[in-house]
């Protein structure tokens, strides 16, 4: 040590170190002090503290016969040095030197620190000593130097080169838990550091030197000592310590195994299984993996300290008994609460292992009583038990219940610190696995709740849609579908993708699809609508960026009607011959950009084509020209299928195993069926009243027509509502037309741009229950706005669907 320098270096010395219960009996005697007082574990474990340790000063007892210092078995060394007690009472350390007669050795100087424990455990003294000769010069000045030498204490923040004490004490406390340990070296920490003083100028810290690693000396010995010849240095003094070093290893190789096997998925169920296999046969014969409720759904972070109400889920059973002995009797999937008298209830609530050597007869009927109708006594009775708790984040996520057969070694103190690691190493795994989940379950509910849940059919087409979330970039995406009714048996049908991926673009891709679905509802044409989102995604911000295809199918008139804002062309696949095709459009630029105008174009379609509209991370590959996706989507459509769902997993099947595909995928197709022209029926009405009666007859008769009889007096009273208000506000013609398709359609178009408004009326209002018999008989009924005025419309459901396409 070098004594002339201003901030000394911490001093390394052999440490013993000792542990003194609440009866002051030692309970945990290291190699060092098995060293320093030549004394063996087994010997030293169980006895007064008083009868090996020189600190009778801070254990003071009340009818203790001998004064401060003066205990049989060691010297005082003077009044400054003699073994006193910094403080009268176990609120503070004590420190001091001793000469004491050790076996073998004779006499020696011994310097102690003496740390009082506070806390839940029966630990009540930590205490570590050093031998003083260990730091005294040979060169015959030892008297001189072991005079000035004096054990001591300094709180961290005076050297800050001594925080290695605090990362290593628990390498001297093998027998302790981890939460033990923790909190004897956070109470170290509270006291200061021992230290020991040379002069009032230089006081060097301790830190404990364990020396040369048992590992590297074994393999430096080329030969085994002659008989008589001293082991060489860091070799075992007897066969015990060699016996724990064999064991302390065996634990580090099983917990390095352990932590190589679990977590190599962020799967829940199968991180579970993972856990529970890991320690079985090699540390357990039985395991068994209870979760709360929240772990288990993948929910959030379960709140609160469990209690006898809180339901655990049985997750998991590994056993390496005779196969079904288990299953029946504790199946996996079962829940159930444990009450407080139990060892889990234990376990749980305190957060620290609990050890059971042997389950006795009157625990295992405790333990059985908990299982209606089921007998468990024969399975655990006689065995020895281990549960450890599943933490993290100091929050218990759930225990495992570790077996051993009785004719097994039972559990002990250093299975009780190895499973306790275990579980912590187990808990972080199941809380990232949990996390994911949780976060899956958000994002797939999240995506879940942006695309709209699209009926199969609609009025003249049938639809199918498929989404598929990017391989590598989550749940959550930009890409969306949608299918929006229109006046006049129209169809409305968009599909769009936001740049960029994540929550971001998600909460973009439900602003712009809801803003679609409000202008389809208006009825704007396809180049006036993307004209007003692209406006909406400006006044949003430069960040909202999307590109956008837009068509409506008019089944009547048998036409597409499109417009392109920077989206992939769809694909037409046509019924005469098989044969598809792109759809030959402006591109446009993506919404956004601003300052662009948008071009429609109206293409023929027939009864039976298909229209397949989707978003680029179908058709595009990293490394390889769009145009060959393209291609690919044109010939994998024009693949005939039975169904549509069968046509869109062929798609899907035959674009996606191409590989490299990394974006989100959004899948349109629609089977254009069209509606027969003698299924469409029209009539101009002029603005007379009498026009109601004249509507009315030739509802009636129209429907007898299609044989439709059963439709007539609701259909008359719908229609006459309509008729007359459109007659009383109009000021040109009114059109009546009726449409049979998966419903009978009832459409009445006026000038008039005002909106009518469904009203409350009262017992004496003379107007007002129009809107509300429409409400009440038909099946659905809506208004929306046309470049002329106003169209109302309603639907009745068919008795029966008509066979005369």
């Amino acid at each position: 040590m070098d004594r002339g320098t201003e901030q000394p270096a911490p001093g390394r010395i052999p440490l013993a170190v000792a542990v003194v219960d609440r009866d002051g009996l030692v309970s945990h005697w290291s190699r060092g002090a098995r060293r320093l007082f030549t004394l063996p574990k087994d010997a030293a474990i169980g006895r007064p503290a008083l009868d090996l340790l020189p600190v009778s000063g801070a254990l003071p007892e009340a009818d203790d016969p001998f004064p401060l210092g003066c205990h049989p078995g060691y010297d005082s060394l003077g009044p400054d040095l003699e073994s006193s007690a910094l403080g009268g009472r176990l609120s503070y350390p004590s420190a001091g030197r001793a000469r004491l007669t050790v076996p073998e050795r004779g006499r020696i100087d011994v310097l102690w620190w003496a740390y009082p424990l506070v806390g839940p455990g029966r630990e009540r003294l930590l205490v570590l000593a050093a031998d003083a000769g260990a730091l005294c010069p040979a060169d015959g000045g030892a008297a001189a130097v072991a005079e000035r030498i004096a054990p001591g204490f300094a709180l961290h923040t005076d050297f800050p080169g001594a925080d290695e004490l605090a990362r290593r004490l628990p390498e001297i406390l093998p027998s302790m838990s981890v939460g033990e340990g923790a909190r004897i070296v956070a109470q170290i920490l509270e006291l200061g550091y021992p230290v020991l003083e040379f002069s009032q100028d230089h006081r060097v810290p301790v830190t404990p030197d364990w020396g040369v690693s048992r590992r590297a000396v074994r393999q430096r010995t080329a030969r085994p000592p002659s008989p008589g010849e001293p082991p060489p240095p860091g070799e075992p003094l007897d066969e015990t310590q060699d016996l724990e070093y064999a064991a302390v290893r065996e634990r580090l190789e099983f917990l390095n195994d352990v932590s190589g096997r679990i977590g190599t998925s962020l799967d829940l169920a199968e991180t579970i299984v993972e856990v529970s296999r890991a320690v079985v046969p090699r540390f357990t014969d039985v395991a068994g993996t209870y979760l709360r409720e929240q772990v288990v759904a993948g929910e959030g972070f379960p709140d609160g300290v469990p209690d006898t109400t809180t339901l655990w889920h049985r997750v998991a059973l590994e056993h390496t008994d005779e196969p079904g002995r288990w299953d029946d009797v504790v199946p996996v999937g079962e829940a159930m609460p444990f009450p407080a008298h139990t060892p889990f209830f234990q376990c749980m609530t305190s957060g620290d292992p609990v050890l059971v050597p042997r389950i006795t007869e009157e625990m295992g009927h405790a333990v059985a009583s908990q299982f209606e109708k089921r007998d468990i006594r024969p399975l655990i009775t006689g065995r020895s038990m281990l549960v450890v708790p599943l933490k993290a984040r100091q929050v218990v996520l759930g225990f495992m219940i570790l077996l051993r057969h009785p004719d097994r070694t039972v559990f002990n103190d250093m299975d009780r610190v190895t499973g306790a690691e275990l579980a912590a190493r187990a808990g972080l795994v199941l809380d990232n696995a949990r996390m994911y989940t949780h976060q899956e379950n958000v994002a797939e509910t999240l995506q879940d709740s942006m695309l709209p849940h699209i009926p199969a059919r609609m009025t003249g087409c049938d639809i199918a849609t498929r989404y598929l979330p990017g391989t590598l970039l989550g749940r959550v995406g930009g890409d969306w579908f949608d299918a929006v009714k229109l006046p006049g048996a129209r169809t409305a049908l968009v599909v769009g993708d936001v740049m960029g991926h994540g929550l971001n673009s998600a909460a973009m891709m439900g602003q712009l699809r809801t803003a679609v679905q409000t202008m389809a509802g208006l009825d704007l044409p396809p180049a006036q609508l993307l004209r007003g989102l692209d406006d909406l995604a400006q006044r949003l911000g430069d960040t909202y960026l999307a590109t956008c295809l837009y068509a409506v199918y008019d089944p009547i008139a048998g036409e597409l009607h499109l417009a392109n804002a920077g989206h992939i062309p769809p694909v037409l696949v046509r019924a005469a011959d098989g044969r598809s095709e792109l759809i030959d459009l402006p591109t446009g630029a993506p919404i956004g950009v601003g300052g662009v105008a948008f071009e429609a174009v109206r293409v023929p379609v027939a009864s039976g084509d298909r229209l397949v509209m989707c978003t680029d991370g179908l058709v595009e590959v990293r490394g390889e020209d769009i145009g060959v996706g393209l291609a690919t989507l044109c010939a994998s459509a024009a693949h005939p299928a039975a169904a549509m769902d069968d046509a869109c997993d062929t798609i899907t099947r035959t674009l996606a195993s191409r590989g490299g595909r990394k974006d989100d995928v959004a899948l349109l197709m629609v089977r254009l069926g069209g509606i027969a022209p003698d299924a469409v029926a029209e009539w101009r009405l002029q603005r007379e009243p009498a026009e109601v009666r004249r509507a009315r007859a030739a509802v009636r008769e129209q429907l007898r027509a299609w044989d439709l009889a059963p439709l007539v007096d609701h259909a008359e009273l719908l229609v006459g509502e309509l008729v007359t208000n459109a007659v009383r506000h109009a000021h040109r013609p009114v059109v009546l037309r009726l449409v049979c398709g998966d419903t009978l359609l009832c459409e009445v178009d006026d000038d008039d741009h005002e909106l009518p408004t469904l009203l409350d009326a009262g017992p004496g209002d003379e107007r007002g229950r129009g809107l509300l018999v429409v409400s009440t008989l038909a099946r659905e009924w809506g208004t929306s706005r046309t470049a002329t005025g106003k169209t109302v419309w309603c639907e009745l459901t068919l008795p029966r669907r008509p066979s005369r396409r």
